[in-house]
Formats: C-alpha cells, sequence, structure tokens
C-alpha cells in the first residue's frame, strides 16, 4: 500500500492489511471514515454509493480504489457492485453493510407507505442482499466478517421515527441469525449501534424533529444529549475505529454482538 494512502502516524492494526473489504455508502458519513480508516490500515476497498458528488470525491482522495454507483435496494445494482469486488479484489474477506436511510419523521398515522417501505428497502432488505451475495465469497476465502449497521433505535422503540427504529431492530436479527448460520464456515457477524453521530444527517434529523415539536434547534439537540450518557455526540471515526477492531485479529472471536459506540443512549 502506497505511504501517501496512509494516515499520517498510523500503525496498521493486526490482521487488516491485505484485507478485502466492500463497504456500503462508503462515500460519505460514517461509510467514508470506515473505508478511509481500512485503506490507511492497508486493507483494499471496494466502496458503493448513490451519490455522484461524493462518488467522485472519493475517487479524486482513492483513486485506486473502486467506487461504485449503487443502490443497496436494488438487485440489480447489489449485483453489479459485488461483480465489481469479484474482478477488482479477487475476493472478499469482510462486508461493511454500512448503507441506510433516515426514513420520515412522523406519527404513524402520516407516515406513507411509501417513505416506510423505502426505509425498510435501504435499511434490512438491503443488508440482506448485500449478505446473500457476499456470503459465498467470504466462504471461497475461507471466513471473514460482516459488520451491520443498526442503531442506538435498534435497542429502543423511538417514537415517530417507526420505520427506522423497525428495521435497525430488524438488522440485530439478522446479525444474531447470520452468526449462528455461519459461524461453522468461520465467518463472524456483528452489529454496530451508533447513537447521536456529529455529521449532516444527525443535523437533519435534529432539524425534523425540532419542527415537528415547535422548538429551537439548539433546544432539540440538548434533549438529544440529555439522554446520553457522556452527554457528547461520538464521531464517524468511532465507529470505523469499532470496525478496524472488529476485522483485526483483537475481534477473532466476536460474533453475534450487538456493540453500542454511542457514550450509552439511555432512551430515544
Amino acid at each position: 500500500m502506497p505511504a501517501a494512502r496512509r494516515a499520517k502516524n498510523s500503525k496498521p492494526k493486526a490482521g487488516i492489511v491485505g484485507q478485502r473489504v466492500l463497504v456500503t455508502a462508503g462515500a460519505s458519513g460514517i461509510g467514508r471514515a470506515i473505508a478511509d480508516l481500512l485503506l490507511a490500515n492497508g486493507a483494499t476497498v471496494v466502496i458503493g454509493d448513490v451519490s455522484k458528488p461524493f462518488l467522485a470525491d472519493f475517487r479524486r482522495a482513492h483513486r485506486d480504489s473502486p467506487a461504485v454507483e449503487a443502490d443497496v435496494a436494488s438487485e440489480r445494482d447489489v449485483a453489479k457492485l459485488f461483480k465489481t469486488a469479484a474482478r477488482e479484489l479477487g475476493g472478499l474477506d469482510a462486508l461493511i453493510n454500512n448503507a441506510g436511510i433516515a426514513g420520515p419523521t412522523a406519527s404513524v398515522d402520516q407516515i406513507d407507505p411509501a417513505d416506510w417501505r423505502r426505509c425498510i428497502d435501504v435499511d434490512l432488505t438491503g443488508q440482506f442482499l448485500c449478505a446473500r451475495r457476499a456470503v459465498p465469497m467470504l466462504r471461497e476465502s475461507g471466513g471473514g466478517s460482516i459488520v451491520n449497521m443498526s442503531s442506538a433505535a435498534g435497542r429502543f422503540g423511538y417514537a415517530f421515527r417507526t420505520p427506522y427504529a423497525a428495521a435497525k431492530w430488524g438488522v440485530i436479527g439478522l446479525t444474531q441469525s447470520l452468526a449462528k448460520e455461519l459461524g461453522p464456515d468461520n465467518i463472524r457477524v456483528n452489529a454496530i449501534l451508533p447513537g447521536v453521530v456529529r455529521g449532516a444527517r444527525m443535523e437533519s434529523v435534529i432539524a425534523a424533529r425540532a419542527k415537528q415539536l415547535g422548538v429551537g434547534h439548539e433546544e432539540m439537540e440538548k434533549r438529544y444529549l440529555e439522554r446520553v450518557s457522556l452527554r457528547r455526540m461520538v464521531t464517524p471515526q468511532d465507529i470505523g475505529e469499532t470496525v478496524l477492531f472488529l476485522l483485526s485479529v483483537a475481534g477473532a472471536n466476536i460474533s453475534g454482538q450487538s456493540i453500542g459506540v454511542c457514550g450509552n443512549v439511555e432512551a430515544l
């Protein structure tokens, strides 16, 4: 791996160098942080994303890492993404099922069924579609790792965010079921549960909830953080470091777990 693609003063984590990894929604936010850290630690990476501008920015930063325009809710796009990964990586050692959307903020009787379906399709069915393509490749490699992105909403009911919470609870069930199913193939499956993550997506979630409740943005953010034991947001980098841990030698015997990276969200 060229030195220019390593983070300054970074020390590769044991077991990351040479791993072949696919990251969904890898061009911005949490996915971009994960992809950047993986590349900095010696992995080879293919990403998928739906945003042309973010894909272009990723390609400028990582010219040797394929970036595919792909919607994980589309079987055709997922097939294209994994065809690229097979061709460019020559196999697969890890899948990071990161793609997700916030879904609508509304009371259940006001949610458009189309918005419900879109949220479930991206946040849950998309992970299934990617896993079913990844598993044969991971078996061919002699094992590997799947990391599914859930949420603190996968532990709590989330008023006015019903589609999102339902999908993220579903991710926990998917994770635990696949960990049992795939363990004999030496494939580890875990879920990460971020909480209030600093970035544009969380800002839009706070703004939508503030508008619904008729309060200011700062007041809404304060209410969110009052329910976090550490009283602060986490960062995409925090999530990326946890992915590195799970893919490294240190995580070799961790499977079927739901790992909160949230400052201990107490309620939603």
